[in-house]
């Protein structure tokens, strides 16, 4: 243990970059949120090289890790001999991971020291295979396969809506419990909507659509220029701004070009005033991803102010609720979403944009993740600077103990 009241809590991921969005993200706030409760929190990351730094959310490790070829630069952690001298260093109180494919022989570590370790779902194993093309059986039975042997490997399981719990829940795992991400509501704030900004992006058209996303295959980046090249087809003058990198970019602005689509691709946007901006100066923002578990990027629009058109294959429709529409996965469900989001009031779809992002703060997310590790929630603190209702904790999904590897009926 660290100290005498906090625990230090060491947390693995693979699949992050300087250029990563959202859980890159999550990992920031959460880690800040942890050392601010009076825990330690430690992130272990691959990288190009060795590094281990003091920041705002705790220590930073990066071990050297290879490149995956396709990926847009994503690293992962391979050198299992060096992460296991690492850990049994560093000597966890709690082990939090972040990957449940290739750091999954994690758990066997933590079940051999007798360390309680949690896994963390940032991903629908179900519906990620799918957007692979891989057939509904074949996919639902790998990843039931999957999931059973990371149910049985790790403590509990982390799922951070109801939706992406189902494919625990369908293998019948009883060490599941549900904990929300969260938005900066301070940073991600209608404020920052830009009119010149906005000007620039649409240029002539009427209106500005944006996506904020990864540009990788199971993001479905191209339902933005789809739904974009159906709505000029309807008359709608519209302009699409996108904010992101990955491999597909440079097939999606071939295609802008090719078919004189107004789409501007800005590529990894670094500062988040200038991300947040972008968001709260558009119309409409654009979520088409069918495997989104949570979706940050959506929340931070919605937080912004601005309406979001998600996918009905993923979370996002019980996070963004009415704040929003939801569509089929094809571009002309797309365009008559984004054309009912279009028919409200602006004044009201802003507002209720805001009230929704507003259900989802950072320090509930962060009392949530601790109460998973039976870690103390005492310093956790609102923005008004009281506690956490017992509300927003989250609820096991069914019931388990805390210490009982291999939670499977």
């Amino acid at each position: 243990m660290s100290d005498g009241k906090g625990l230090r809590i060491v947390r693995l991921a693979n699949f992050v970059t300087p250029a990563s969005g959202g859980l890159r993200t999550a990992l920031r706030e959460l880690g800040a949120g942890y050392q601010a409760a009076g825990h330690e929190a430690v992130l272990v990351v691959p990288g190009e090289r060795v590094s281990d730094e003091q920041t705002r959310q705790g220590r930073v490790i990066t071990l050297p890790g290879p490149t995956i070829p396709g990926t847009g630069g994503y690293r992962v952690l391979t050198d299992r001999r060096r992460l296991t001298r690492l850990l049994d260093c560093l000597a966890p109180d709690r082990l939090e991971v972040s990957d449940r494919t290739t750091l999954r022989w994690t758990g066997e570590w933590a079940r051999r020291v007798r360390v309680p370790a949690v896994m963390v779902s940032h991903e629908s194993a179900d519906a990620v295979l799918r957007t692979w093309g891989v057939p509904d059986g074949f996919a639902q039975g790998a990843a039931d396969r999957l999931n059973l042997r990371t149910a049985r490997a790790y403590s509990r399981i982390v799922c951070t809506t109801e939706w992406a719990a189902r494919e625990f829940v369908r293998i019948g795992a009883r060490n599941v419990v549900r904990a929300p991400l969260g938005v900066d509501l301070g940073h991600f704030h209608p404020s920052h909507h830009d009119a010149a900004l906005r000007d620039h992006h649409r240029g002539e058209a009427a209106v500005l659509l944006a996506m904020c996303s990864r540009l990788s295959p199971e993001k479905r980046p191209g339902r933005a220029l789809d739904a974009l090249a159906e709505l000029r087809r309807r008359g709608v003058s519209a302009a699409l701004v996108v904010a992101g990198d990955g491999p597909l970019r440079p097939r999606l602005e071939a295609r802008a070009h090719a078919e004189g689509l107004p789409a501007v691709f800005l590529g990894h946007v670094a500062e988040r005033a200038g991300l947040a901006a972008i968001q709260a100066s558009a119309d409409v923002v654009l979520a088409p991803g069918p495997a989104e578990t949570f979706g940050l990027a959506a929340l931070e629009a919605l937080a912004c102010g601005s309406p979001v058109v998600v996918s009905a294959l993923s979370a996002l429709p019980d996070i963004v609720g009415a704040a929003g529409d939801t569509a089929a996965d094809n571009g002309t469900a797309f365009a008559d979403a984004v054309e009912r989001v279009l028919a409200r009031s602006e004044p009201l779809r802003r507002a209720a944009a805001r009230a929704r992002a507003e259900r989802y703060g950072w320090p509930a997310a962060v009392a949530s993740f601790l109460t998973a590790h039976e870690a103390s929630t005492e310093g956790v603190r609102c923005a008004d600077g009281g506690r956490v209702p017992a509300a927003a904790l989250p609820a096991a999904t069914a019931v388990s103990e805390h210490r009982a590897i291999g939670g499977v009926r």
